[in-house]
């Protein structure tokens, strides 16, 4: 992937990521099930990491 490629993942990922937190708040609020809605952020806060990893070794690999 390049750099912009990677950029723009990342901002859809923290995009996806504040929409359901937004939904797991509304969740808890009336007391739903929000189990569905945890394994959702832990699988994007996973893929955020690994996509901020890729773009930082991407531009180390600029540098060089």
């Amino acid at each position: 992937m390049t750099r912009k490629e990677l950029e723009a993942k990342l901002d859809e990922l923290k995009s996806d990521y504040v929409r359901i937190q937004s939904d797991l708040d509304k969740l808890e609020y009336v007391k739903g099930r929000v189990s569905s809605a945890e394994g959702q952020l832990i699988r994007l806060e996973k893929e955020i990491a690994e996509t901020r990893q890729q773009l930082e070794e991407l531009k180390n690999t600029e540098k060089a």
